[in-house]
């Protein structure tokens, strides 16, 4: 008897444990699937957390919007503040630019692979002057197709028919000239001349333009031709000719006032010379506005650097206006060889340029900016708000 009980207690501590190895082992492969499980989400929330690194360090590092800014020239001091303009809006706004022009404005094939390399590169928007919208029609339409917004500027791209170009950055030319016509209304000696003319002696007052193609130019010689008309005519009633070229000829009977328009026959400094020459030898001339810096450059040589225009000079008296700026033409007007000139805005058409291709790109809808134009003369060259307009 006492043999049975004591085996049934063995059998029973065999039993009991054998439960705990059991229990044991079950315990301990739930604690390590608990373990392996808590690894895993550890892990995934750390990729989790490094893929949304990566995200913010692309988007940080990602490449900028590329905006070319293809100018009609480059050496230029008005090109380079336009330049200086559109790398400060570049740099305000977080974009990439590229400023380029040719060598000289007469150079429309340069201009035109230029435009071409640059729209290689697939850019986000362009800003343009065009030498020639002909020469660049197929480039706009190109624009158009693949949606690249065109914004031009300082001359633009006039007479675009392919709705590449959503606005343009510029001086309004005609106002910004007819500021050298109403001056020259304002200029006491000038205007007692224009009174006192007659068919027998009329006064010419005299336009030089480099040229009649470029809507900045053609657009200031209207703008001044215009304004000095109607000037004169409170004057001379019926009386007051405009001569010298086709585009802007309104040719009257026995004249007392005419109005010269000279135009280059090309751009270069020397030809503008010899117009200058040709204005300064007509019986009568009393005054002359040049349209802009090349135009100033060739009269300036045509008087000794201005000094013929000085007090006792060959050209004592002439009524002189200018445009744009430049270190010749701003001595010129310190001098008080110039009554004065008007200067449009170079860094402001290039900022705002780049800041109109920047909203185009962006899908936002964009239009037209005047971009200003003042008058400077020797009481206020250097006052604060014109120094910064009149470049070197």
């Amino acid at each position: 008897m006492k043999k049975i009980i004591a085996l049934l207690l063995a059998l029973t501590m065999v039993f009991a444990l054998a439960a705990c190895s059991s229990g044991s082992k079950t315990a301990e492969t739930t604690t390590a699937a608990a373990a392996e499980t808590t690894t895993a989400a550890a892990a995934e929330t750390t990729t989790a957390a490094a893929a949304a690194e990566t995200t913010t360090a692309a988007a940080a590092t990602g490449e900028k919007m590329y905006i070319p800014v293809m100018a009609k020239g480059f050496q230029h001091a008005y090109w380079q503040a336009v330049k200086k303009g559109s790398e400060a809006a570049a740099n305000d706004l977080g974009v990439e630019i590229y400023f380029d022009g040719p060598a000289s404005e007469t150079e429309i094939d340069a201009q035109v692979n230029m435009v071409k390399n640059e729209l290689a590169k697939n850019p986000k928007a362009m800003c343009l002057a065009a030498l020639s919208t002909d020469a660049v029609t197929e480039i706009l339409q190109t624009c158009a197709d693949k949606n690249i917004p065109v914004i031009g500027f300082d001359s633009g791209v006039p007479g675009d028919k392919t709705g590449a170009v959503k606005a343009t950055a510029a001086t309004n030319n005609e106002a910004a000239a007819a500021i050298a016509a109403d001056k020259f209304g304002d200029n006491a000696d000038l205007v007692a001349k224009m009174k006192a003319a007659t068919p027998d002696s009329p006064v010419v007052i005299g336009c030089l333009s480099q040229d009649a193609v470029s809507a900045s130019v053609t657009g200031r010689t209207t703008g001044f031709v215009n304004e000095m008309a109607k000037i004169a005519e409170t004057y001379q009633s019926g009386k007051v000719s405009i001569e010298g070229h086709t585009k802007w000829e309104k040719k009257v009977d026995k004249p007392a006032i005419i109005i010269k328009v000279e135009v280059s026959a090309t751009t270069e400094a020397t030809a503008l010379q010899t117009s200058a020459n040709s204005l300064l030898s007509t019986k009568g001339i009393s005054a002359i506005f040049c349209s802009n810096e090349g135009a100033v450059t060739g009269f300036l040589a045509a008087t000794s650097d201005g000094e013929d225009l000085a007090e006792g000079g060959k050209y004592a008296g002439l009524v002189v206006a200018g445009f744009d700026a430049g270190s010749a033409q701003k001595n010129a007007v310190r001098n008080g060889w110039f009554i004065g000139s008007v200067t449009q805005d170079p860094y402001q058409i290039g900022y705002k340029a780049v800041s109109l291709a920047v909203d185009a790109a962006n899908g936002k809808t964009v239009s037209d900016v005047d971009t200003g134009a003042k008058w400077y003369d020797s009481t206020n060259i250097d006052n604060a708000d014109i120094a910064l307009l009149v470049y070197d």
